[in-house]
């Protein structure tokens, strides 16, 4: 049901967008997503099909799937995006746009998950140990970051990184090594906001991969009325957006600032002006009532292997709502991240919706199974 609700707002936005915009023609943009939500409710149905033991067997299959896809792109990707946002990550098969990270999220999510199961069955829970486990999500984890970095798509990779840390945190990995881990992981992100705001630190990021373009996004994050008509000039125009909304709104189909690729990832400016905080933050709830549903699946399958897909599944959702909406209003940078369940895009929202089926096949089967101590397979 909170799917459900979540794309009614997700046509409002995109029908309030593309109309005020101009950008495409508004039956068109919602018929292309509204086959994309038909896709979408067609893979949770297959996908629910699927009870833990296969799950666990095609998990390999899947990750290699979606590794080969992030190799191809590097080759076969469209020259157009590329040149204009930098990232060399999308298939464009004629009117087709695709995004092959989307495939690796929900296949990195069950790979993970068949690791940390695997290790928690053979080994108990000491200090050498917890280290191996963390040794050996770190190996499956690197391929994916070096392919996202030589994509050039940071965003995507941070979503990467928030499944591995919730992962991590469910895995029963000790406190006297996560704790640490944490620290350093905070150092490291002050140390590199201190290198951005300084023109020797953006010597060593340049030298490190960064791109001029995200520089400036994080410039216009830092001051985005330093200039309002250029790299700033989503950020602001966002933020005028949500704050002319108020409190309840200028109503549907009323939208009156310009704020660019507002069907994608500004959409949340969209659901602002026209509802306002009102909109907001029942669309807010909304996430956390889906966060609360899938956990709730969880405690009630009572499955180590579906207790992992789950977190993995609520880190990818809750990232994404957490950056998109924090960019919309100017709380962190601007990195290209769309609303769940919301935004346009076909391959995100399916990814999302396969994703949501992995939780839901929990449901489904309800069985609790057993782990051999190879770490093979289920005994019933």
């Amino acid at each position: 049901m909170s799917v459900m609700l979540l794309a009614l707002f997700g046509m409002a936005a995109i029908y309030m967008a593309v109309t005020a915009d101009a950008s495409a023609t508004p039956m068109r943009a919602m018929l292309m997503q509204l086959l994309w939500y038909a896709i979408g409710g067609v893979g949770i149905f297959f996908v629910m099909q699927f009870d833990a033991e296969q799950l666990w067997r095609v998990a390999p299959l899947l990750f290699g799937l979606g590794i080969f896809l992030l190799i191809a792109v590097l080759f076969l990707y469209d020259r157009n995006v590329a040149a204009s946002t930098g990232a060399r990550s999308w298939f464009k098969f004629g009117p087709v746009t695709f995004q092959p990270s989307e495939v690796m999220k929900p296949a990195y999510i069950l790979m993970l998950a068949r690791v940390v199961t695997n290790h928690n069955v053979r080994f108990k829970h000491t200090w050498g140990n917890d280290w191996r486990l963390i040794g050996e999500m770190i190996l499956w984890t690197i391929p994916v970051l070096v392919l996202m970095i030589l994509q050039k798509d940071f965003g995507t990779s941070l979503v990467f990184a928030a499944i591995f840390a919730g992962v991590v945190l469910v895995s029963g990995i000790t406190w006297k090594i996560i704790l640490p881990i944490g620290l350093v992981a905070g150092g490291i992100g002050t140390g590199t906001i201190l290198l951005v705001t300084q023109d020797w630190g953006r010597k060593i990021l340049a030298n490190v991969g960064f791109q001029e373009y995200q520089f400036k996004r994080i410039d216009a994050w830092l001051d985005p009325s330093a200039s309002t008509s250029n790299s700033s000039y989503q950020l602001w125009q966002s933020m005028k957006a949500i704050g002319s909304g108020m409190m309840t709104g200028r109503g549907f189909n009323n939208l009156k600032v310009t704020v660019p690729v507002r069907e994608s990832d500004m959409a949340f400016s969209a659901i602002g002006e026209a509802f306002g905080f009102i909109g907001c933050a029942v669309l807010i709830l909304l996430y956390f009532l889906l966060i609360y549903q899938m956990i709730r699946v969880t405690f009630d399958t009572k499955n180590e292997f579906y207790a992992y897909i789950a977190t993995g599944v609520i880190m990818m959702i809750l990232f994404h709502v957490f950056e998109n909406i924090g960019m919309n209003i100017g709380l962190l940078p601007l990195t290209g991240i769309p609303l769940p369940f919301v935004s346009q895009g076909g391959s995100f929202l399916l990814a999302n919706m396969l994703s949501v089926g992995m939780v839901l096949s929990m449901r489904y089967h309800h069985q609790s199974y057993m782990f051999s101590r190879e770490g093979e397979g289920f005994e019933a």
